[in-house]
This record gives structure tokens, C-alpha cells and sequence, in this order.
């Protein structure tokens, strides 16, 4: 029953990812609790063996902030990012372009968008071609992990 359970997630992951409007995002929706995303994404961020550096809180400070910036919505009901980084893979990819430091921290978000409450969304940004898809492959690992999609 759980193989098919997880197929069933990955087949609706996968067509999401296919229709995705943003092809500098990678981004996966389920429709489990942020708090479950987020648990998942902590475990197996501390499953390979790395450490988280820093959670941004940005649904939070843009809920705080709405009304004096002259906001006008609420866009998220809950919204973070995870700042993490790998010795092994940062290594990798900055001998072979040192200039790949720019992109380290690698970040991966959970959201739940106001617009979809039932709907959490998890994902990260793309890479450019070279040794920086071996990142991409890493966030991608993770984030698929952290929904059952491993």
C-alpha cells in the first residue's frame, strides 16, 4: 500500500513539476501539513549529514511588515526558507569554478500560499548548467525526501 501511495504522490509531483510556469524554480505541492513538510525537510537535511544555517521566516515578516509597506493581500499563511550547505558538494563545485561561491547557501522554501490553503509547496531554485546540477540534484533529493517522494 505505501509503494503505491508513493507512486501516486510522484506521479502528481511529477505533473506538477512538469507544469511548472517558472522554469527557474523546481517546486513540488502536497497536500500534507507545513508542519509535516517542514519536520520532513529537518530530518533529512539532518540525515545527510548537514546542518541547517539559518531559517528565514519570510511569511511571518511579510504578514508583519503589510501594512507599512502598503501592502495590500496576504500572500502566504506560512512561508520559510532553510539555509543550509554541503562541505562535500560546495567543494565539488567551486574547484571547479571558484565564482560558485555566490550560490552558497543553498536555500530550500516551504509555503503554504494564502491563495491555496490546503496546498503546501516546497522547492528550490535552479542551477546553471555545469558541476552547480550536482546542487540541484542534492536540493532535489531533499526535497523529494522530505514529502515520501524518495
Amino acid at each position: 500500500m505505501k509503494k503505491l501511495f508513493t507512486a501516486l504522490a510522484l506521479l502528481a509531483a511529477t505533473a506538477a513539476h512538469a507544469d511548472n510556469p517558472r522554469p527557474d524554480i523546481i517546486a513540488y505541492d502536497t497536500d500534507q501539513s507545513f508542519e509535516d513538510v517542514v519536520f520532513g525537510l529537518e530530518n533529512t537535511i539532518l540525515d545527510a549529514g548537514l546542518v541547517v544555517d539559518h531559517i528565514s521566516h519570510t511569511g511571518e515578516m511579510l504578514a508583519r511588515t503589510k501594512e507599512d509597506v502598503g501592502g495590500t493581500m496576504d500572500l502566504f499563511l506560512q512561508a520559510d526558507v532553510y539555509s543550509f550547505c554541503s562541505a562535500q558538494v560546495s567543494r565539488e563545485v567551486m574547484e571547479d569554478d571558484p565564482l560558485n561561491l555566490v550560490f552558497c547557501p543553498y536555500d530550500i522554501f516551504v509555503m503554504v500560499r494564502a491563495d491555496t490553503p490546503d496546498t503546501t509547496t516546497i522547492g528550490f531554485r535552479t542551477y546553471p548548467e555545469g558541476a552547480m546540477k550536482k546542487v540541484e540534484t542534492m536540493l532535489d533529493d531533499i526535497a523529494r525526501a522530505a514529502i515520501g517522494l524518495d
